[in-house]
Order: C-alpha cells, then structure tokens, then sequence
C-alpha cells in the first residue's frame, strides 16, 4: 500500500498543504506520526477524506457539520445526514429569500437614480441616510416605527426602500 507526503497528499486533493494542518488541528484528519529523521507517511484514504471535507464545505456546511458527518456510522448516517442537510437547505432559501429582497429594492432605487433629472437628493443617499426609527407617511408627515419590527441590515434596507418609494410615487 503506497505511502504519501502531506505535500503529495494536498496536490491529489486540491488543496493547499496549510489546509491539511489546518483539518488536523481542528481534528478532521489524523497526523501519522514522523520516523525518526522522515517524513510522515498518509494513507491513500486521505486524499478521498481531504476531498469529502471540501465538498461537503462547498455545500455549505461548515467544520463542525463536517466533523459531525466524519463521525457517524453507517446505520445512522443517512438520516443524520438528511436532516442536517434539510437544515441548510432551509437557511440556503431564507437567505435567497433575503437576497432577493435586496435585489428587487436596489433595483428599483438604481433605476430612479437613471429616470432622475439631476434634482433633489439622490435616492439611494436618502435611504441609507433614513432615519429608521422613524416612517414616512404619504402625507409628509412622520410616525415612529414599532420597535418589535425586525430592523436587520438586509430586510430594512428592503422595508426601508419600499416605504421611501412609496412616500415618493
């Protein structure tokens, strides 16, 4: 059975050899130990674990969900597995939900900065000056805004922006 280097291992598995150290400080890999004035010597398995750590990283789960799925058994795996990923599936689409929102606010924002004809307050400057503690009402007049309301960076600057278009229609 053939002996690898940690450099040999890192070129067959696409990574660099500072990840290797990296896996096996946070305990994701085993470090063989050195003979006496050598090298360490790597399993051929650990190019396939190297790669299974990578593609699991590129779907989005992170170290600890890696280390997790490193330790389970066959007769649980599966369903483990299953339910982790339907977790992140989860996250995946509220974050695409999120952005989506973000999109279609900053579109609209874009194109009223190219239908205006250079005259008052630029409107992206005006809603990232807008006081979110405070709304807009049609009529010009301002009210307070419930506190409870989620103000997070990404769905206020959609709240933010659709009630700033509004206000401005």
């Amino acid at each position: 059975m053939p002996k690898l280097t940690i450099g040999r291992v890192a070129a067959t598995a696409g990574v660099n050899v500072e990840t290797i150290r990296y896996y096996q400080r946070r305990g994701l890999l085993e470090e063989p130990a050195k003979p006496l004035g050598g090298y360490r010597n790597y399993p051929p398995e650990m190019v396939k674990r190297v790669r299974f750590i990578k593609r699991a990283q590129t779907l989005g789960f992170t170290l600890e969900d890696v280390a997790g799925l490193l330790q389970l058994s066959d007769s649980d795996a599966c369903t483990k597995t299953r339910r982790l990923a339907a977790r992140k599936l989860s996250l995946i689409e509220q974050k695409i939900a999120e952005l989506v929102t973000m999109h279609d606010a900053l579109a609209e924002l874009v194109g009223r900065c190219d239908r205006k004809l250079k005259r008052g307050a630029c409107p992206i400057i005006e809603i990232l000056q807008w006081d979110s503690s405070v709304e807009p009402s049609a009529n010009g007049s301002s009210h307070h805004r419930n506190p409870s309301r989620n103000t997070g960076f990404g769905l206020s600057l959609g709240t933010a922006s659709r009630q700033l278009l509004r206000t401005k229609d």
